[in-house]
């Protein structure tokens, strides 16, 4: 089969390489082969390689997709070709490696730290499992900021001050904590023009996220509580 594959920093282009067609085989394996087998100098990331940690998330014909658990029998076009570039809406580094920094650093504007009350010297906080407001993040706590819905996301590409779906997911999950004490602080952060409802509910990152979670619903969440704070009057 024939790989497109990204080179070079933004101003890279495509190289193609000619990759033998085996059975079961992932586009994280199409990857690696081209690294060890025909050209060393690929740059690229992966760690556990059974679909776990996201390191290895790449556009894969256009779309955003942990590499690992994408088979090519699925991803590959009619033309018996596959393009393989890094992720959307990030700096490129080198070939397929992206900077992260800029994703993660959104995170923090999100306010997306934990911060409780308690210290060391006191007991464990408890969350009852029944609480509905743990109920409404169960999903949302999966999350492992793999980056493919950032990369999805068109408010991002239209909008790079934009928080994105990650961070505004991680924002939700710790505003419906019980034991996080800076719900209020947090709302802040995420009700300006690159918070919550910047977002267009275009559904992108539901649709492409490997862990099947919502961070449009998350989000919607967020946009419900800002209302209710500002109309409260505590914002």
């Amino acid at each position: 089969m024939r790989v497109r594959v990204w080179r070079g920093k933004a101003d890279g282009a495509f190289q193609e390489f000619d990759v033998p067609r085996h059975s079961s085989q992932t586009v994280l394996d199409v990857v690696t082969h081209i690294q060890r087998a025909l050209d060393p100098t690929l740059a690229y990331r992966f760690s556990c390689r059974v679909g776990m940690c996201g390191s290895c998330a790449m556009t894969v014909n256009g779309v955003a997709r942990w590499t690992c658990r994408t088979h090519v029998d699925k991803a590959i076009n009619n033309k018996n070709e596959i393009t393989i570039g890094p992720l959307r809406n990030l700096p490129v580094i080198r070939d397929l490696v992206t900077d992260m920094r800029e994703f993660f650093d959104k995170w923090a504007k999100a306010r997306g730290k934990f911060e409780g009350a308690r210290t060391r010297r006191d007991d464990f906080a408890r969350v009852s499992p029944d609480s509905e407001d743990r109920k409404l993040i169960d999903a949302g706590i999966e999350c492992i900021g793999c980056a493919v819905c950032y990369s999805a996301c068109d408010v991002v590409a239209q909008n790079p001050d934009y928080l994105g779906p990650a961070a505004l997911n991680r924002a939700w999950t710790l505003v419906k904590d019980e034991r996080d004490v800076a719900g209020l602080a947090r709302l802040r952060a995420v009700a300006g023009d690159a918070g919550c409802h910047a977002c267009h509910t275009h559904m992108s990152c539901t649709e492409h996220c490997p862990k099947q979670l919502s961070p449009t619903a998350g989000i919607a969440g967020l946009k419900r509580e800002v209302f209710s704070a500002v109309v409260g009057g505590k914002l």
